[in-house]
C-alpha cells in the first residue's frame, strides 16, 4: 500500500473503474487536507474527512448510496454526497476546501476508505454504495 504522500500517493480508482486518480495527505495544510488529483483537476477535502466519514458509515451501519455530484448540482438524501456537505456533519458543512471543486466527495473519499480497509464499495457501474468495516 502506498503511503499516501506527495511523494508516494495513493493510486485510486472512481467506483465504476472508469477513472484513474491519486490522493495524499497534505498535514502541513490549514487545514490539515486530502489532495486529490483527476488529470488536471486538483480537489481537495479536510483530511479529518477520514474519520469522520468512517464513524458516520459505521453508525449507519448499512450500504450507503455513493450520490456523487458536483458542487453545484444537489446531492441526493442520505447518501455520502449530501452527508459530505450537510450542516448536520462534524465540520457543519462541507469536507471540500477549494469552492467551485467541494463537490464530488462521493466518488472520490469512499475509494480511499476501502483501500486503508475501513470500508467497502461496490463497483457497478451505476449507483454504488459503500459500507463500513
Amino acid at each position: 500500500m502506498a503511503g499516501g504522500t506527495k511523494e508516494d500517493p495513493w493510486v485510486l480508482r472512481t467506483p465504476p473503474g472508469s477513472s484513474e486518480y491519486t490522493m495524499y495527505r497534505d498535514e502541513a495544510a490549514d487545514p490539515p487536507a486530502l489532495v486529490c488529483q483527476v488529470g488536471s483537476t486538483r480537489l481537495t477535502y479536510r483530511l479529518r474527512a477520514v474519520e469522520d466519514l468512517h464513524a458516520w458509515l459505521r453508525e449507519k451501519g448499512d450500504w450507503v448510496p455513493l450520490g456523487a455530484a458536483d458542487e453545484n448540482k444537489p446531492a441526493g438524501d442520505g447518501t455520502v454526497e449530501a452527508w459530505g456537505r450537510s450542516p448536520d456533519n462534524p465540520v457543519g458543512g462541507w469536507y471540500g476546501l477549494r469552492k467551485g471543486y467541494r463537490g464530488r466527495f462521493g466518488m472520490y473519499l469512499p475509494p480511499l476508505l476501502e483501500e486503508l480497509r475501513l470500508a467497502e464499495v461496490t463497483h457497478e457501474a451505476r449507483n454504488n454504495r459503500v459500507r463500513a468495516l
